[in-house]
């Protein structure tokens, strides 16, 4: 029996940018597999979590979800309906390549302007919004 001491750190949630519960109760995020090859340490994950609503497009030839990307080449670039979420929860980015999970937000409240990873300006994010036409972008 192992009875050593152990120090576990946790983060609170941050979802500041949804506005209200609607498209959050059980059955509402559907699951998705994440690529974590196509995000980047530094921007995506700094401190080992992928945040909560960070926009996320399927890469065509896997069916896996990737960061949103307008300069990608491989589906990422180009959000389409059913093909682009919000990540409801955090991630935390452990080894492998893949994650799944059961936190695709695809229909609610949304404040753009508080994303953790804005969907690009402009047309890119008009893109975005345009692919995910069950949220209301605040």
């Amino acid at each position: 029996m192992d009875v050593s001491v152990r120090t576990t750190s946790y983060g609170a949630e941050k979802r500041g940018w949804l506005q209200g519960d609607h498209g959050t109760g059980p059955g509402d995020t559907p699951s998705i597999t994440l690529d974590i090859s196509t995000f980047t340490a530094g921007t995506h994950y700094p401190n080992g979590y992928i945040p909560s609503g960070t926009v996320v497009c399927k890469i065509t030839a896997s069916g896996l979800f990737g960061p949103y990307d307008s300069g990608a080449a491989d589906g990422r670039q180009t959000p389409a309906a059913g093909a682009v979420f919000l990540l409801f929860n955090s991630v935390p980015v452990a080894s492998g390549q893949t994650r799944d999970l059961n936190a695709g937000f695809m229909h609610g409240f949304v404040e753009s302007a508080r994303l953790p990873f804005q969907s690009g300006s402009g047309s890119a994010a008009v893109a975005v919004k345009t692919a995910m036409p069950l949220v209301a972008w605040l």
